[in-house]
């Protein structure tokens, strides 16, 4: 099949397996949590087990879902911003070109359909699938670039993931510790 939008749906997908695994996990942990804070009980007056399992799952999908479907939205215009710096492609080959490593996302998002009960296993399967899509990415993309296109392809995207990340640990951590200052106990 030659169709361009052969992997038009894979995102999607892709998006919604590894939302469905970090919510399936995040159920057991808040879970566990109601339980030692004595919520539990409360809430099981209004809810059964099943549909409280449910509406935890559908809340911290939905909350998963709009996480990916952020990073992924950010790291299309990161990439794309650094192809119209660094490429010389003026027919759009390298988009069509980027499209079969989609696969290797799917793939990652099935992986962690296996490691529902592990955290770590959890996200070592989604930063190895993503490191491995960027990889192949780059490789792809290098075909239709110069080395030095495809260096500066390269330390632009770093350097903006760098950026933005640091940028966001750095928002955390002034949050946390603007709300621990603001607690009585703390002092």
């Amino acid at each position: 099949m030659k169709n361009p939008y052969i992997y038009g749906y894979l995102p999607l997908i892709t998006i919604l397996l590894f939302s469905l695994t970090f919510g399936m996990y995040a159920v057991g942990e808040s879970l566990q949590i109601f339980r030692a804070i004595g919520v539990y009980s409360g809430m099981r007056e209004f809810l059964s087990d099943v549909e409280l399992r449910v509406f935890l799952l559908i809340v911290f999908a939905v909350v998963f879902f709009m996480l990916f479907s952020a990073l992924k939205l950010v790291g299309e215009t990161i990439h794309e911003l650094g192809m119209l710096f660094f490429s010389k492609d003026n027919d759009g080959a390298t988009v069509s070109q980027a499209r079969g490593g989609y696969i290797i996302l799917f793939i990652g998002a099935m992986c962690s359909a296996f490691a529902i009960q592990f955290i770590y296993v959890l996200i070592g399967i989604f930063v190895l699938t993503v490191f491995t899509y960027f990889i192949y990415l780059i490789y792809k993309m290098s075909h239709f670039m110069s080395m030095g296109g495809t260096i500066g392809l390269l330390i632009f995207e770093l350097f903006m993931w760098t950026i933005l990340l640091t940028f966001i640990v750095y928002v955390v951590l002034k949050l946390y510790n603007g709300i621990l200052a603001s607690l009585p106990f703390a002092q």
